[in-house]
């Protein structure tokens, strides 16, 4: 998934109803890209993020595969493919963040410092 941008069925990730206080993390890395607290039930069947942390731990570039023209989000630090990012999301960013749970490892406890 993460390697070869794949993409898991809709409402099918271990993380799409996960509701515990923590930090998902690059499973490839390590590296932590969202906080729960950013999290919420956007309806589209994958887990979906308002923002990421820190800002710089995922790139966004654009992807035309599929016969689509979307962002595509990747980890900032190893590359491993996360998901895609829309503009259709909740206030303050308007933007959703929605990933694979194959890519992200849960890290349960305080959510890290945004």
């Amino acid at each position: 998934m993460t390697q070869e941008k794949g993409t898991e069925p809709p409402f099918t990730g271990r993380y799409l109803h996960n509701a515990e206080r923590g930090v998902y993390a690059c499973v490839c890395c390590g590296q932590e890209l969202f906080a729960s607290d950013t999290k919420y039930d956007s309806g589209s069947g994958w887990p979906s993020f308002w923002l990421p942390l820190a800002g710089d731990r995922v790139v966004a570039r654009t992807d035309a595969s599929h016969g689509m023209v979307r962002q595509e989000v990747t980890c900032a630090r190893c590359g491993a493919h996360l998901g895609h990012v829309f503009d259709d999301g909740p206030r303050p960013s308007g933007l959703r963040y929605c990933v694979n749970s194959a890519s992200l490892d849960f890290r349960p406890g305080e959510p890290a410092e945004k």
